[in-house]
């Protein structure tokens, strides 16, 4: 498995701490996010990752900000990506087997770290149920222009 992390100001502790581990599992990191405190602007970290998802060069996406709704807006730009902003394990669960979520989006501003690893540890062990599902799926991509 492999997976891509990017990240803005608001989150490099927290990419430090995911990206351990991620690896602690033996799952390969692309890390595009930023490594310090400085202002950034997030879409120039979220846009490799979200392109990885969606020319599958990975199999998931972590990305996280202040809020987690800047870099979801971003990402969800990709015609194959399913990024859900989640706040508990719970919502990262139901994403995975709902929305088969690709990417997680994280609120490093409005989550705990231990929850934040809670969440990455759901997403990587939940799988997407199909089915009714999948009709769902379908129905995402913009396909009218």
């Amino acid at each position: 498995m492999k997976i891509a992390i990017g990240n803005d100001h608001a989150g490099p502790e927290y990419k430090f701490a995911i990206v351990k581990f991620i690896e602690s599992k033996g799952i390969e990191v692309v890390n595009y996010g930023t490594d310090t405190l400085d202002s950034v602007d997030y879409p120039d970290f979220i846009h490799p990752v979200a392109k990885d998802v969606d020319t599958n060069q990975v199999d998931f996406g972590i990305i996280i900000c202040g809020s987690g709704n800047g870099v979801n807006m971003t990402a969800n730009k990709y015609q194959n990506v399913r990024s859900a902003l989640c706040w508990n394990k719970e919502i990262v669960a139901l994403a995975r087997e709902h929305n088969n979520a690709n990417i997680l989006s994280i609120p490093a501003r409005f989550t705990a770290l231990p929850q934040a690893l809670e969440m990455v540890e759901t997403f990587l062990n939940t799988d997407f149920e199909g089915g009714r599902h999948q009709n769902r799926i379908n129905k995402i991509p913009n396909k009218c222009c």
